[in-house]
């Protein structure tokens, strides 16, 4: 049993190496991700918010991934421009692009008004 856990890691490390090394839209992510971490380090984000922005980048990178499988996936049935593929690949990407939206509108509330703070002392 032990033996099928430790394959099944090994597997999500392949896809996730594979992803960081051919899909430059986790590069983005991520360096938006580091860029929040350190703001939040800077800002001296609370211990909630802090949490909230963890959960958003563990969020994003799990969209991602979906997405991603869903456009291989779909590449792997069908190389041919074919309109079910489009739709699916087309929902694939919105649901990344509802999760960016609302992950900026929650860091916006975040940081705009520690940036603020900041700057008029």
């Amino acid at each position: 049993m032990l033996k099928k856990h430790t394959i099944s890691f090994k597997n999500a490390f392949a896809g996730v190496f594979w992803a960081l090394k051919t899909q430059p839209n986790y590069k983005v992510h991520l360096f938006f991700s580091f860029l929040a971490l350190i703001g939040a380090w800077f800002l001296k984000v609370s211990y909630v918010e802090f949490l909230i922005i963890v959960l958003l980048i563990t969020a994003g990178l799990t969209i991602e991934t979906i997405n991603t499988a869903i456009e291989v996936t779909t590449d792997a049935i069908e190389k041919k421009w074919n309109e079910d593929i489009k739709v699916a690949k087309d929902t694939g990407a919105a649901s990344m692009l509802f999760f960016a939206a609302g992950a900026f509108l929650i860091a916006c509330i975040i940081f705009i008004p520690k940036l603020i703070l900041l700057f008029s002392k």
